[in-house]
């Protein structure tokens, strides 16, 4: 018998190799596809013209129709454009530390995040991982990859697809209602960027969608709490099951 299809999408700046804690939790019961966004690790640079519509087009022909959509941070708005757009694809979708119709003063805040990585993209990268992992218990190791994969990006391509990340949600917001497959919405409480508030949120735009709030955890959830992540999967994939 065969078994069923999860598809992790990964964040702006980041390449398929974040989802490996999961995966090994995760391959023995799915066949776990982990592709690589349009200008990500083994993709060419994004142009100028990135938008939300070219980074989920540019991953949809990996996905199995009727798989387990996964999608963190860029990833989930990628993921949600999917169950838009291609839904046949979509069987039921996760969003992972996803921002959700910001408010003036989550928009100015992340708008400010995109000013400094123009400005200077090595400060960026510091700080970024500075939110992510400081005051953690992830393993050095896993923190020295995550940073050597944000320095590898080429510059002009992460601002093209952060400003994807920094305003698409704008975008989805209207559209949301209109995505009708079990969904979940999970986040970490001391997520400061994709918040608690704006899973709440995107539950509430779902019709069909639960929140969940991993305790103690920032915004690398699926590599902080690989354990808590896949098992916030695998209940939800068993309430489907029996829903």
């Amino acid at each position: 018998m065969s078994k069923p299809t999860i598809v992790l999408l990964h964040g702006v700046g980041l390449d398929r190799t974040m989802w490996e804690p999961a995966s090994a939790l995760l391959a023995d019961r799915f066949t776990v596809i982990t592709p690589d966004l349009p200008g990500h690790g083994s993709r060419p640079p994004a142009g100028d013209t990135m938008t939300l519509a070219d980074l989920a087009d540019g991953v949809a022909g990996e996905i199995p129709v009727g798989s387990h959509l996964v999608g963190f941070s860029l990833g989930a708005l990628a993921a949600q454009h999917l169950a838009l757009h291609r839904p046949e694809l979509v069987a039921t979708l996760t969003s992972v530390s996803s921002v959700c119709k910001r408010t003036p003063e989550e928009r100015a805040s992340v708008l400010a995040r995109l000013r400094t990585a123009e400005t200077d993209f090595a400060v960026s990268a510091a700080a970024s991982l500075e939110r992510w992992f400081a005051g953690t218990d992830v393993d050095p190791v896993w923190v020295s990859r995550t940073e050597s994969t944000m320095r590898a990006n080429d510059v002009r391509s992460f601002l093209n697809c952060y400003r994807v990340f920094a305003t698409a949600d704008a975008e989805l917001g209207p559209d949301l209602g209109a995505i009708t497959v079990p969904a979940l919405a999970v986040t970490g409480e001391k997520d400061s960027g994709s918040t608690p508030e704006m899973t709440c949120r995107l539950a509430s735009a779902l019709p069909d969608c639960r929140a969940v709030v991993i305790p103690k955890t920032r915004h690398m959830l699926p590599v902080e709490r690989p354990e808590a992540f896949v098992n916030s999967l695998t209940t939800f994939f068993g309430e489907c099951a029996h829903a």
